[in-house]
């Protein structure tokens, strides 16, 4: 099975998922967003599989200190334009796998998609 994963090293989320993966011997690449940038349209195609509100991270501290003007009223566009500028407004980690996307980290989720 070919998985990619996408996060930032030191998420503890994205931690907790690659220990998951590591433990049961899941192979993956692992795309750094803080060295290796965003690809619009790859987010583009992510929004598209699972809907903004699950690929934009409105919870992460980095969001929450965007000024007002900045959150407000975002569109696919600008939210896109927000996310390559600010890779940590992204849910992390995501996983491309053969079959899907999975965003964000929940066991048995996981566990019932990369079985």
């Amino acid at each position: 099975m070919s998985l990619a994963l996408y996060g930032i090293p030191n998420c503890d989320t994205v931690k907790k998922a690659r220990t998951w993966l590591d433990a049961r011997g899941l192979a993956y690449t692992f795309h750094d967003y803080k060295k290796e940038g965003a690809d619009p349209a790859k987010l583009k195609a992510w929004i598209a599989a699972a809907g903004l509100d699950r690929v934009l991270n409105r919870a992460g501290t980095t969001f929450r200190k965007l000024p007002e003007a900045e959150r407000e009223g975002l569109d696919e566009i600008r939210a896109i334009a927000l996310m390559v500028a600010q890779p940590s407004c992204i849910k992390r980690p995501i996983v491309e796998y053969p079959e899907g996307l999975l965003v964000g980290f929940k066991e048995a989720e996981w566990g019932e998609a990369l079985r």
